[in-house]
């Protein structure tokens, strides 16, 4: 079996994680694959792991009230999907969908928490890597709100009166 440690340290989302780190988060990773159309997760359900993609795409969303799903953003190769299973009650905040064949890695969210609290140093640097995955996703979800309000207001819905 050959080691995931070499295909972490090519991950730009790990990019000048030390060896030790590297190879605490090799112990909780392991290879997964999607078809087209295959859900890697939905919004609301149990989050226990997060995706480094190595190829393919996925389409992030939220759905939508008139049913669907609305894209936020898409990922490619290099990207990184979720982070939910960092904080309770470790539920998925988004809809995400392979739009191509998606070859990843998954690593196990129970598993890193336990590294996370066994080796505060690692947990933090997560955290601060983590953190700029959520910014900028926060970003892109504001830019499609916005573009969703720029459509007018006969798309939505009018509040009801007092």
């Amino acid at each position: 079996m050959t080691s995931l440690e070499p295909v972490l340290r090519q991950h730009p989302f790990f990019a000048g994680l030390d060896d030790a780190a590297l190879t605490l988060l090799t112990g909780c990773a392991r290879n997964v694959r999607f078809a087209p159309g295959q859900p890697l997760a939905r919004e609301g359900r149990s989050a226990d792991v997060f995706y480094l993609l190595r190829t393919g795409r996925a389409a992030l969303g939220i759905p939508s009230p008139r049913g669907g799903t609305i894209t936020i953003e898409t990922l490619d190769a290099g990207d990184v999907i979720g982070w939910s299973w960092l904080f309770p009650p470790h539920l998925w905040q988004f809809d995400v969908t392979a739009v191509s064949e998606v070859h990843a890695l998954a690593l196990d969210g129970l598993c890193l928490r336990g590294k996370c609290e066994a080796d505060p140093r690692l947990g933090y640097d997560l955290m601060k890597r983590f953190s700029r995955v959520m910014a900028a996703r926060l970003a892109a979800t504001r830019l499609q709100l916005l573009d969703l309000y720029r459509a007018g207001p006969h798309d939505f819905p009018s509040p009801e009166p007092p």
